[in-house]
């Protein structure tokens, strides 16, 4: 019988959450497999906060001169992106609708205790297209922080709200903005499983590719427009590498046994893999195409879960090598040894590691009691924080700037997504009325995103 770790992105020994299906197949295996469901074309995700910031920053989106005209509400994806990281309070703007600068009275702002002010406009184009001008205004200081124009089509009204919320959050917290990043998932309806891609609020969904066998272990290329995941479309766990803007598709670990948990090296050139052609699961190192097998892990017992370091040095991944599921840190590169260095040692019950972006701490899923929860560890003082407190979560994967965790978990028998900010402090739940959703992955940042 092939191990469940093999065949998922290789969680060990966590009993119960798996599809129908897997489960009159794998009866007696003892790893949790998530599955990815989604939302449909048209819908989004709805999204529920939980708690906030210590210190929030209060900012006031006055509506934009003539958005009522549009279908989208530009002020409306801003103020969402926003309040949704955590660190903002929105302050109703009531009936104080400045459009320039000189209606701005600024004590009257300062009075309702408004750092920042958000003013606008959009105007449509004989061609068209929608100008949409913007303004971040300093309250105290009566200073312009960002003053800029962009004009795109009436369809791109949601990605230039993501764009000026990015920059709204850059230029008062110092940190990226993640605004603009896709997510992936799974989605369950019925008998089908589709891979879906969707903005990082859960708008524009659309369906990658779609099966009757599960898709499990998504993992998106660096650079962002492929994602590798592991389908069972030939009743065997393989390897796939799908480019999302042409669908092109290609098998790159296809070996005897069980091929899982795919992971981009950071310059997107090799994937580490898992695979039992050699009898257990161990680790090996893969070039993009397929080609160059290397193996890296020798151990008596399952190694899986790899995750590169951002400096694509090291890897961390799980193992029970030491009699139960651990994470561990091997280099991958150089002439250094590749003894495996143990990093979790509080509990039984650690997997589903993934690298900060600062290559200075890890997330991952530790078992507390009977509870299963996301945790971080910093990896120079060793200490554990556990940002979750319900029963079944699984797959955390880190945004892009390092601040929020997005991960699955289960209310009510159903599953869905989540998110964490790092420090523990906010958390909020995105679910859907119509399928269930599981195992998400993070996009990274796009590369030709526009800099105001």
């Amino acid at each position: 019988m092939i191990n469940i770790i093999d065949i998922h992105k290789n969680i060990i020994l966590k009993i119960g959450f798996m599809w129908d299906s897997l489960h009159q197949f794998f009866s007696s295996i003892f790893v949790l497999i998530f599955c990815l469901f989604s939302t449909p074309i048209h819908a989004a995700l709805d999204i529920e906060i939980f708690g906030g910031g210590a210190s929030q920053i209060p900012i006031a989106i006055v509506p934009f001169v003539n958005e009522e005209r549009l279908t989208q509400s530009v002020t409306a994806v801003v103020k969402s992106d926003l309040q949704r990281s955590g660190l903002f309070r929105i302050v109703d703007s009531g009936s104080s609708t400045p459009h320039g600068l000189s209606d701005i009275i600024y004590p009257d702002w300062q009075i309702r205790g408004v750092s920042a002010l958000v003013i606008g406009s959009t105007r449509l184009l004989s061609n068209g297209q929608i100008e949409v001008r913007y303004r971040l205004v300093d309250v105290a200081k009566q200073e312009i922080l960002i003053s800029d124009m962009e004009t795109v089509s009436v369809k791109r009204i949601r990605a230039v709200a993501h764009r000026m919320a990015d920059h709204i959050y850059e230029k008062l917290t110092g940190d990226v903005g993640v605004f603009s990043t896709r997510i992936a998932y799974v989605e369950k309806q019925g008998k089908k499983y589709s891979l879906k891609v969707a903005d990082a609020d859960g708008f524009n969904a659309r369906t990658a590719i779609e099966y009757i066998e599960p898709i499990i272990s998504l993992a998106w290329s660096p650079d962002g427009t492929k994602i590798a995941y592991v389908s069972f479309e030939n009743k065997k766990p393989i390897i796939h590498v799908q480019t999302l803007a042409t669908g092109e598709r290609k098998a790159i670990a296809k070996h005897r046994g069980s091929n899982s948990a795919p992971a981009w090296s950071p310059d997107g050139k090799k994937l580490a893999v898992v695979l039992s052609k050699k009898g257990g699961s161990q680790i090996f190192l893969i070039n993009a195409d397929g080609s160059g097998l290397r193996r890296l892990t020798r151990s008596p017992g399952i190694d899986t879960e790899p995750n590169f370091s951002p400096d694509g040095k090291s890897i961390i991944f799980t193992s029970d090598r030491g009699g139960s599921p651990q994470i561990y840190r091997m280099p991958v590169t150089g002439s250094v040894s590749r003894t495996a260095e143990r990093l979790t040692f509080e509990g039984s019950y650690n997997v589903s590691p993934q690298y900060h972006h600062d290559g200075k701490s890890f997330t991952f899923i530790h078992r507390n009691g009977s509870r299963f929860n996301v945790a971080i560890q910093n990896l120079e003082t060793r200490q554990v924080q556990l940002l979750t407190d319900s029963l079944f979560d699984e797959s955390p994967s880190f945004a892009p700037n390092g601040k929020i965790i997005l991960y699955a978990t289960e209310i009510k028998g159903r599953g869905i997504l989540a998110a964490v900010s790092s420090d523990g402090r906010t958390r909020q739940e995105l679910s859907t009325r119509e399928a269930d959703i599981r195992e998400p992955a993070w996009g990274p940042l796009r590369k030709s995103r526009r800099k105001f």
